[in-house]
């Protein structure tokens, strides 16, 4: 079984490296990086899916499905658990997506894997290190993904623990950042000037609180709190609605328990609910105070518009989710919303701190050595 899903994921990750192979653009690391940051944010976006439709335990063990490396093997298996329990948690569709975000993640790992080889590889060679090939953050991506496999594991053997299932998140929001920092590192950037340079401590605090509130938006999904508000702005009408912050942020529990061993109740659902909601105000005006300020610097400004946008629409999807009682297509959205928060986040993070300066122009050394979309 290990030897066949060693194979689908590789047979998977050899589409992408076979598109950056046979590409037109001569520089094929920095080609393979991005494609990499891409399939990164898609494995995020469908592991989003996954939880959403509760495929989660869609094939009950790991790393395969009934002991087979394909949910075609274990078909029969599966059926007659669907038979058993129609409505889950185990049926044919969500086995299907289950094993298809293993395979996905498979997939990923291989790229990354590469990513490393290349990067050491033009390190030790190269008597000029360039920091685009420096093998740290590649080296750290892998060990983010051996991770992320271990709590994606124990995701389904502990029954979708809620502390299990969001530090899960938070690795493959972690791997995302890693992997923007290295696609960042190979393009040319626009100048930077002191205007931009000055926001350095403030967007790493920006981001870190982006951090903290995709944690807390995790720990909703988790625990399955998306509703306990189900108007808005006011939470079951009230303000401050009666709630158990106690039962409702104890880590060590399981899914729909406290940790005594009792059913969750409702007022804690709410608590986390309501803690998400509103540190979602104060994210979204650091957001936007951080994005008006770097818009006053020219290098800076397609980051900031975009992350302007990108924070409205969080906003209103957020919003939609609640008003609209869960559509899935929305609550995919806001999951990608959020990874793509970080990733800009983390883009303009890096562009502060290395983008060249007006004075550097004239310098090549001051830019990252291969031309790029800045």
């Amino acid at each position: 079984m290990l030897m066949q899903l060693a194979l689908i994921g590789l047979l998977v990750a050899l589409l992408p490296l076979a598109l950056v192979w046979f590409s037109g653009d001569a520089d094929k690391y920095r080609k393979l990086a991005w494609t990499a940051l891409f399939l990164t944010f898609d494995l995020i976006m469908f592991g989003g899916f996954t939880r959403l439709t509760d495929s989660g335990l869609g094939c009950p063990d790991w790393p395969g499905c009934y002991g087979h490396g394909n949910p075609l093997s274990a078909h029969e298996m599966i059926r007659a658990a669907e038979t058993a329990l129609p409505s889950g948690p185990v049926t044919v569709f969500k086995a299907w997506v289950e094993m298809t975000h293993r395979y996905l993640a498979m997939a990923v790992g291989v790229l990354i894997i590469t990513l490393m080889v290349i990067a050491w590889r033009n390190w030790l060679r190269s008597s000029r290190r360039a920091r685009r090939f420096s093998p740290t953050f590649p080296t750290l991506m892998l060990l983010l993904v051996c991770v992320q496999g271990a709590f994606g594991a124990w995701t389904v053997t502990m029954k979708l623990q809620p502390v299990v299932v969001t530090t899960h998140l938070l690795l493959g929001m972690a791997l995302l950042a890693t992997m923007t920092w290295v696609g960042a590192s190979q393009n040319t950037h626009r100048p930077v000037g002191p205007v931009g340079r000055q926001l350095a401590g403030p967007a790493l605090a920006i981001a870190l609180l982006l951090a903290l509130q995709i944690a807390l938006g995790g720990w909703v999904s988790t625990n399955y709190a998306v509703l306990a508000c189900a108007d808005f702005p006011l939470c079951q009408g009230h303000l401050v609605p009666p709630m158990n912050f106690g039962q409702g942020f104890s880590l060590w529990r399981h899914l729909g328990m406290t940790a005594d061993g009792g059913y969750l109740p409702f007022s804690a659902l709410t608590a986390i609910h309501w803690t998400h909601r509103t540190f979602a105000y104060v994210v979204i005006a650091g957001v936007a105070w951080l994005a008006y300020r770097a818009l006053k610097d020219p290098g800076l400004r397609r980051t900031a518009c975009a992350l302007l946008a990108v924070i409205a629409l969080q906003f209103c999807t957020g919003m939609a989710t609640v008003i609209f009682k869960w559509p899935l297509p929305i609550a995919v959205m806001h999951n990608g919303g959020a990874a793509l928060l970080l990733l800009l986040a983390v883009m303009l993070n890096y562009k502060i701190r290395f983008a060249p300066s007006p004075g550097d122009l004239s310098d090549p050394a001051a830019f990252n050595g291969k031309a790029g979309k800045p």
